[in-house]
């Protein structure tokens, strides 16, 4: 689920909003050594690198659809050089027509999906016609251990429900405060018009106004209002759509049997979708154009970006995940971001399928560690290097998020984390990149850490074509920078007091976080790489 774009819904809640005070739109690119910033090293890496040529190298963003003209992308889009382009034909014959620049999945001969019920309500909705109306003693015998799992669903299902509510009427609230502050200022919103508006008799805009205090120090007023509209779009929608047949909906728009996992060849050509916010912002990270003098550079500059539309708002489906994979890797691409996660996945035989296919062909998959300030060691999510038969996948990479400011805070507060499951943190707070309409926002979120490391990847796959998928992975292992000062921990931990559990602040090492205990970083890989070379 992309909740990456809509973290300003969870720091409502948290109080642990800060500003990146000084922040150089580019820091994701420089260099802790060179420029004192814990960036991921790019710039210096290419100075490293020097004159040394690099070969061109596929990335496939599996994500919400890509704004393929945009002006500082459109130069580094994958072309399938194989199809001709709108004749309507299969020129390649590989099963998918007109796939000129990728595939959506999520598409039918008229229409897109925008949202997709949450995985938990799809197995809700599944589950209910079964058992809603039975006793415990009516169910029989060899029903028993599904049962349990519908009450467990169940209640997982309520509770989520009262959450995405909560985060929709809050922003309603917001968007309202801030209406009522314009009206009687008389000025466009922002921390003056805010702290001059007078609330007079009405207790709930004092108190909207003292987090609206909070929430400036980060956000920038002037998009404020379109953040919290998208974001209220997003959950009012992720409710409607949770409780509304499935099912029936993605049959009537896409056309395919959703319950048909081997069904492969469904969906269209329409690579941006209706919201491509936040494919194209990934997007930008791994491969805007460095040479154009527009707008932003990014990481990799031998790149071209396959789009697969295959993550809704909603949780994606397992099916598409997996035939965006087998896309991805029967078509050319050497590295595949994965800035999505979810915590239930009924299919997961198939996903494993896919990922297994992908490491056989030396693919490296990239994927992002979520946002719930979770530990992942704890709490698994979805897709997952481990497969159900036992065994792990050497082509994989599970990120988090760190932010530009050092000491205790450069471990983002809404970054999952996990001593053996996440292998290192990347950029991932305020990442300045293209979004559709041919503009450049701020976002936040380990979806935006992933694409970073996936950048460094293509980097290294390009300069050292060599190395297979399971070495690049090692290299960046061994190449992090290590950070020993101790981080805040993210989300805390809660303590019982007598006013009953209460969020405190801990402060860890950062081999509790993650594998390595460290940054990744690009000119350290490189340098690694050339010494080797010797």
């Amino acid at each position: 689920m992309k909740k990456s774009i809509y973290l300003i819904g969870a720091l409502l809640f948290s109080g642990v909003l800060f500003a990146q005070k000084g922040r150089p739109d580019n820091w994701y690119l420089l260099d802790p050594n060179e420029d004192k910033v814990y960036g991921a090293g790019i710039e210096q890496a290419y100075k490293t690198l020097g004159d040394r040529k690099g070969e061109k190298v596929i990335v496939a963003v599996i994500d919400s659809g890509v704004e393929v003209d945009h002006e500082d992308l459109k130069d580094v889009i994958w072309v399938n050089e194989d199809e001709v382009p709108n004749n309507g034909k299969d020129d390649d014959n590989n099963g998918y027509v007109d796939d000129v620049h990728g595939w959506s999945f999520l598409g039918g001969p008229e229409e897109d999906i925008n949202y997709e019920a949450l995985e938990l309500a799809r197995i809700y909705q599944d589950l209910k016609p079964k058992y809603s109306k039975l006793q415990e003693f009516e169910v029989p015998a060899d029903k028993k251990d599904e049962y349990k799992y519908w009450l467990q669903i169940q209640v997982e299902y309520e509770e989520e429900m009262a959450s995405n509510m909560q985060q929709y009427q809050v922003m309603e609230l917001l968007i309202g405060y801030i209406d009522r502050v314009e009206e009687q200022t008389g000025q466009s919103f922002s921390k003056q018009s805010n702290k001059a508006y007078d609330p007079g008799d009405n207790e709930m805009d004092g108190r909207l106004q003292k987090r609206m205090k909070l929430i400036l120090m980060a956000a920038d007023p002037g998009s404020l209002r379109e953040e919290l509209e998208h974001g209220a779009e997003a959950y009012g929608g992720m409710v409607k759509y949770s409780m509304l047949d499935a099912d029936s909906l993605r049959r009537a728009v896409v056309g395919d049997n959703p319950d048909d996992i081997t069904e492969k060849f469904y969906g269209c050509n329409r690579y941006e979708g209706p919201d491509a916010m936040h494919g194209s912002h990934v997007s930008g990270i791994i491969a805007a154009n460095r040479e154009n003098d527009l707008g932003i550079i990014g990481e990799a500059n031998n790149v071209e970006i396959m789009v697969l539309r295959a993550v809704p708002n909603g949780d994606e489906r397992d099916k598409d995940v997996a035939n965006a994979i087998y896309y991805a890797v029967d078509n050319g691409a050497k590295v595949i971001n994965m800035s999505f996660g979810k915590y239930y996945s009924p299919n997961k035989a198939a996903v494993d399928a896919a990922v297994k296919y992908a490491q056989e062909h030396d693919v490296l998959l990239v994927h992002a560690a979520g946002n719930d300030s979770k530990n992942k060691d704890v709490e698994d999510s979805y897709p997952m290097r481990y497969l159900d038969d036992g065994t792990e996948v050497n082509n994989w990479i599970e990120v988090g998020a760190s932010a530009y400011k050092k000491g205790k805070k450069i471990i983002a507060s809404f970054s999952n984390y996990g001593k053996t499951k996440v292998d290192f943190f990347a950029p991932g707070v305020d990442i300045y990149s293209t979004v559709p309409d041919q503009k450049y926002e701020d976002a936040s979120g380990t979806s935006m850490a992933c694409p970073s490391v996936a950048g460094v990847a293509a980097i290294i796959r390009s300069y050292f074509p060599d190395l297979t998928a399971a070495e690049v992975r090692d290299v960046l292992m061994e190449t992090v920078v290590p950070y020993k000062k101790k981080v805040l921990l993210p989300g805390g931990i809660v303590k019982e007091t007598k006013k009953g559990p209460k969020r405190k602040k801990k402060k860890v090492k950062m081999e509790e976080l993650c594998i390595t205990g460290g940054f990744v970083n690009c000119n350290n890989a490189v340098v690694h790489l050339l010494e080797k070379e010797k």
